[in-house]
């Protein structure tokens, strides 16, 4: 900024801003003064979270892990056809815990993106380690066990959001 010229300090981080921003260059917030409307308040946290259920991040938890164990443990125990032993196991759980995620997302009152996006950290945990530890012809190091994992905890936040934008319906009209 110029030497002389007018700054607006942002009231999130503190960064001196020019006086002709709209938004902070530091930390994006808004800079303009005044009462907003309780519909732009209300279009401005249609889908943000308000809290943390330990409720829900427990029944994410319990049907992340049922639906994991299985498809990945159970299933070729019955169809011996199947083998989801190694790189196929992860493979596997990474739309397991995308459809886990979506189920959470539509069935969850209110805005509860966050729970199975934990949930699915907890169950990760555990199927990286038994399909590292089982593997015998489909292997893989274990940083790619845990870059996979971490793709299939993303794929979960794309499916709990999802889930919630279906179960809530379409976005509300801007208002004029």
């Amino acid at each position: 900024m110029a030497n002389g010229s007018k700054t607006v300090i942002c009231p999130q981080c503190s960064y001196k801003n020019a006086d002709t921003a709209r938004r902070c260059t530091s930390c994006g917030a808004s800079l303009e003064q005044g009462p907003k409307s309780k519909a732009a308040v209300s279009a401005q946290r249609h889908m943000q979270q308000q809290g943390f259920s330990f409720l829900w991040c427990g029944a994410a938890l319990v049907v992340l892990g049922v639906l994991t164990a299985a498809l990945v443990i159970g299933l070729p125990m019955v169809v011996s056809a199947l083998d989801f032993e190694g790189s196929s196991g992860m493979v596997v759980s990474i739309p397991v815990w995308f459809i886990g995620g979506l189920l959470i997302g539509m069935i969850s009152p209110g805005r509860t993106f966050v729970e199975p996006v934990v949930a699915a950290l907890f169950v990760a945990i555990p199927t990286v380690g038994y399909l590292a530890t089982t593997q015998t012809v489909k292997t893989m190091p274990l940083f790619m066990y845990i870059i996979m994992a971490a793709i299939g905890v993303l794929f979960t936040l794309i499916g709990s959001y999802l889930g919630e934008r279906i179960q809530m319906g379409p976005a509300p009209k801007p208002v004029e």
